[in-house]
């Protein structure tokens, strides 16, 4: 009885068919429709077909993977600065010293100024805010952590990423334990971080504080309501893009 039924409703069962038979069958169907003009397989006699069905996704440089993973990480991209590695910043051991970097972190920080000036006033602000005029922004202090060797030859970039504080190295300046309240008035923390072409990853990270500054009163001072604004904007980016 159970085996009319099986019967019944499945006819093929129970009739055994070669897996060589099944396969040959298949890849004849297959090379059917590669002859089959109509077919969207075709291939015209002499041409041979992609090595893949799916195109190969295309590799990002060295400039253009730095430039994602940093904005992926809430780094402001107007702080995005490219440093050159030269011979001459190495030293004895074979590797750029690590006094350098300061140096490229310093290029960078000023670069950045200009972007948040620019956006306070246009040029004239801009020019400002690194020639000591006014209010402007002055270094408190700096951590640098450093994390791999750098070696020439090889272009750096460098960004930065304001954020309330307390001073964090490392990444963990995004995660959850990091104050997020309000910014102080009269000055603000910054992280900072140095991603290498070469290596393609990032190389050295830092963290400072810098202060609100009155050049022509030698003081420091709160900047107002639209300077804050500004820097907010910025500390805000890692929540834009969705970093932890």
């Amino acid at each position: 009885m159970n085996v009319l039924l099986r019967s019944a409703r499945y006819p093929n069962w129970g009739v055994f068919r070669p897996l060589a038979s099944v396969r040959h069958s298949s890849i004849k169907a297959l090379r059917d429709r590669f002859k089959d003009p109509t077919s969207p397989f075709h291939l015209p006699p002499g041409t041979q077909g992609p090595e893949s069905p799916d195109p190969l996704p295309e590799e990002l440089s060295p400039a253009d993977e730095g430039r994602a993973k940093l904005i992926e990480l809430g780094f402001d991209p107007d702080s995005f600065w490219e440093q050159p590695v030269v011979w001459g910043d190495h030293d004895s051991f074979q590797h750029v010293n690590n006094v350098r970097y300061l140096r490229f972190l310093e290029s960078g920080r000023i670069h950045w100024m200009r972007a948040l000036g620019q956006e306070l006033g246009g040029p004239e602000r801009a020019d400002a805010m690194i020639k000591g005029k006014g209010v402007s922004l002055i270094l408190k202090s700096i951590s640098l952590d450093y994390k791999r060797p750098v070696v020439y030859p090889d272009t750096l970039l460098v960004a930065h990423q304001p954020h309330p504080g307390p001073l964090h190295t490392s990444s963990k300046v995004n995660s959850p334990t990091v104050t997020t309240g309000r910014q102080a008035r009269t000055h603000f923390h910054v992280k900072g971080a140095i991603w290498s072409y070469a290596q393609r990853r990032i190389v050295t990270e830092s963290d400072s504080v810098v202060v609100w500054y009155d050049y022509d009163k030698l003081t420091k001072c709160d900047p107002g309501e639209a300077a804050r604004a500004v820097v907010q904007r910025r500390m805000d980016l890692r929540k834009a893009h969705g970093s932890h």
